[in-house]
């Protein structure tokens, strides 16, 4: 097994640097272990995997799982607005959500 790579404190402190975020004493050591156990684990399956095994980025074959694209009859403006909570002068009404501006 070769040596696992270890995040030091200065490491991250340049790293945040580089995001330009501001981290507490506590956060850096919180990202170092976690960095760390993330690094680990990527040297554990870079041993496993060898030059036999393919490299895939998903075990299992993904598809586009999409029904065919076929014209249909649109809503009428009365239909889309039956299911809505508040309309008025056809159109949906929303709460405001920002100042009263």
């Amino acid at each position: 097994m070769g040596a696992m790579p270890t995040f030091t404190r200065e490491q991250i402190e340049h790293l945040g640097d580089l995001a330009r975020i501001a981290l507490t004493d506590e956060e850096i050591e919180r990202l170092k272990g976690e960095l760390n156990v993330i690094a680990e684990s990527i040297a554990k399956v870079q041993e496993v995997a060898g030059d036999d095994v393919p490299p895939t980025a998903n075990p299992i074959p993904l598809e586009a799982y999409l029904r065919p694209d076929e014209p249909e009859e649109p809503l009428t403006q009365a239909e889309a607005l039956a299911g809505a909570p508040k309309a008025e002068a056809g159109m949906f009404v929303a709460p405001r959500i920002l100042g009263e501006e």
